[in-house]
């Protein structure tokens, strides 16, 4: 029996050990490598500002938007095709523009083709360092990482009037744009269409737009109000598998759909060169591109139906990603106007304000712009904890440090039932031995009459695992915490961690730091992650240490692997790791001492160093002592009483003969 458990163990083990090693290789030092990449990628392109009102006119073969509904394959052959220019700078001079400033963004609209593409976040740095660029979230098509947003009309299939398009020279009226004052654009057509835009945009980072055409023809008109998000390329992504990034919608009663850039590749061809999925009829919610903390979003009239759409068009060696809506048809009256309104978020995901959108604007299910995941019913409302701590300490590390406590708190009761429970099951821990020798081949009878000594000792066998598998989908919703929430992001907690969302950068090999060389990611073993394995370590060496050898150095080894493993997590996370076993710590020291047990924490590092304690050789003399009258084959069945004492020396920590029934 001892040699199957301890095959279950190793296998355990192993399973474990490969997961996370696996998690590691895969996902954790390319992670890093990544970041680092994206990093320096943002920084090439920081941005650069032009003044408003540049004289500079688009210049022949700039890459014209695709419309919501029409075929994305090729640039109209009336604008031929050249290459992109090769500077942010060069490309935003291709138009001139109308500044954006606001508390939270900066950047400019291109009067030309009256686009939104570019947004910088005055709030938020590449890195930590203060002087670091800002984020640059969107850029103009023709430069590098084009990323963009575009309003405006489809006419219907068959109509030659000339429309706003990615080359229409619009007027304003304002030189800025500024939070609270609104902008207007003006456009006509020259047939009789007189085209505006008023454009409005708050403190943070969502624009208003209000499209109007007042019809001056002889007849009426039929138009689809539209918007769109695009990106030209695919970006440099994380590619881990708790985070979405691509493209992301709540489309009414479809409700949430992400696809990645992949994914969109390979939906069905929507028309030659184009792939995508269209969702027909949809009323409520939004369309967009997402990162890990940013995202620009088009948000259609909620109370309308509109066509939503997200596609891949291949152009030239990259790919082209769009999400949009195509709204109803609306028809203009020869001395009429008729409008249409839409939003753009473009900004950071900060929860407060994403939420705020959804409940003051009416956005269905905007909170979902955030990846809160699988266990959404605990993760949201655990930030909410969190960010509620943050407000009174001014430090999200301290935040982790005090929800750690509160859910301790909550899960205590169960807790100490779990241990309880652990405490009876070695105290009957010699019964047990005798069941499973008596019964050794008949499988059934042994289960029966463990099953009728778990009762009669009202023990719960599963007692011990429902803390456990409890904690799994919190420290799971406290990763996601830390990983994808932006309030995270670059928020320091004390000393050297200066970002919690990031990992320890110190190293024991080399000395934190203190001799002159860089080490590999794998081998970042700071601070935190050895207090973590330390933790570990004392928790584990407080029970008693397993008979088997093998066992005992599956459970010595195994918090140095954690330590290792756990290295590369964000710091955030291994300090609620380590600050929870310290409580865990207490805990079960409180409640192995309330219910008798012994704490064999000192024993057992004694005998690491080959002290043994003699109650530890005497215990351990008992546990092996055979059983006195061993069962034979003319036993009914019945579980024969053993003169084995109930509570052995090895688990009350006396060395009493274990064949003594005397007191």
């Amino acid at each position: 029996m001892m040699k199957e458990d301890n095959r279950n163990l190793l296998l355990a083990i192993t399973l474990s050990v490969v997961v996370l090693l696996g998690w590691q290789y895969f996902y954790g030092v390319p992670q890093a490598e990544k970041q680092r990449q994206i990093a320096q990628q943002n920084q090439q392109t920081q941005v650069q500002t032009v003044p408003p009102g540049a004289n500079s006119v688009p210049a022949p073969g700039q890459p014209v938007v695709t419309t919501p509904g029409q075929p994305a394959t090729t640039v109209p052959a009336a604008v031929p095709a050249t290459p992109a220019v090769e500077t942010r700078a060069a490309a935003l001079a291709r138009s001139p523009r109308v500044a954006i400033d606001t508390a939270k963004i900066s950047g400019s609209i291109a009067l030309v083709g009256a686009r939104i593409d570019d947004v910088a976040l005055k709030a938020y740095r590449e890195t930590v360092d203060p002087g670091s660029p800002n984020i640059i979230l969107l850029s103009p098509p023709g430069g590098p990482n084009a990323y963009y947003a575009d309003f405006g009309w489809v006419a219907a299939p068959g109509t030659t009037v000339p429309l706003p398009n990615a080359t229409t020279l619009w007027s304003a009226d304002a030189q800025t744009l500024r939070a609270g004052r609104p902008l207007t654009l003006s456009w006509d057509n020259g047939q009789g269409l007189l085209f505006r835009r008023i454009v409005t945009l708050d403190d943070n980072a969502m624009f208003s737009f209000r499209d109007e055409v007042e019809n001056k023809s002889a007849g009426p008109v039929t138009l689809f109000p539209y918007g769109q998000v695009v990106r030209h390329g695919k970006p440099a992504t994380l590619g881990f598998f708790v985070l979405h990034e691509g493209l992301i919608g709540n489309l009414g009663e479809a409700g949430l759909q992400e696809y990645g850039y992949d994914a969109v590749d390979k939906e069905p061809q929507l028309a030659p060169g184009t792939n995508g999925r269209v969702w027909k009829d949809t009323v409520g919610g939004f369309v967009g591109i997402t990162d890990k903390y940013w995202a620009a979003a088009v948000i259609p009239d909620q109370e309308r139906k509109y066509d939503g759409r997200y596609s891949s068009v291949q152009t030239g060696a990259a790919r082209t990603y769009q999400a949009d809506f195509l709204g109803e048809a609306v028809t203009v009256a020869p001395g009429t106007n008729a409008t249409s309104q839409a939003r753009l978020f473009a900004g950071a995901k900060e929860v407060s304000a994403i939420d705020g959108y959804e409940k003051d604007l009416g956005i269905k299910r905007f909170e979902l712009l955030i990846d809160w995941g699988w266990f959404y019913f605990i993760t949201k409302p655990l930030f909410y904890v969190m960010d509620w701590v943050f407000r009174f300490s001014g430090n999200f590390g301290v935040a982790i440090l005090v929800v750690t406590v509160l859910l301790k708190l909550l899960f205590f009761p169960l807790a100490s039932k779990s241990y309880a429970s652990m405490a009876k099951m070695k105290a009957v821990q010699p019964e047990m031995l005798a069941l499973r020798e008596r019964y050794a081949d008949d499988k059934m009878k042994q289960q029966q009459a463990l099953m009728e000594l778990y009762k009669t000792q009202k023990i719960n066998p599963l007692a011990g695992c429902w803390p456990v598998l409890i904690q799994i989908p919190v420290f799971f919703a406290l990763y996601k915490i830390i990983f994808i929430t932006i309030e995270m992001r670059h928020a320091p907690f004390f000393g050297w961690i200066r970002d919690l969302a990031a990992p320890d950068q110190t190293s024991i090999f080399n000395l934190f730091g203190l001799l002159p060389f860089a080490v590999p990611a794998f081998l970042l073993i700071g601070v935190w992650p050895i207090i973590m394995g330390l933790t570990m370590f004392v928790q584990m060496k407080m029970n008693p240490e397993p008979p088997d050898p093998v066992q005992k150095m599956m459970f010595t080894w195994m918090p140095v692997f954690f330590t290792f493993l756990l290295g590369t997590f964000p710091a955030g996370l291994v300090i609620y790791w380590a600050w929870n076993n310290f409580l865990s710590i207490l805990q079960q020291g409180y409640i192995m001492r309330k219910h008798g047990v012994k704490i064999e924490l000192f024993d057992n590092i004694k005998s690491m160093f080959g002290k043994k304690p003699a109650t530890a050789t005497a215990g351990a003399a008992a546990a092996s002592k055979p059983v006195e009258n061993p069962p034979t084959a003319a036993d009914d069945g019945a579980a024969r009483p053993t003169r084995r004492k109930k509570a052995p020396a090895a688990v009350t920590g006396a060395a009493k003969p274990a064949n003594s029934n005397k007191k």
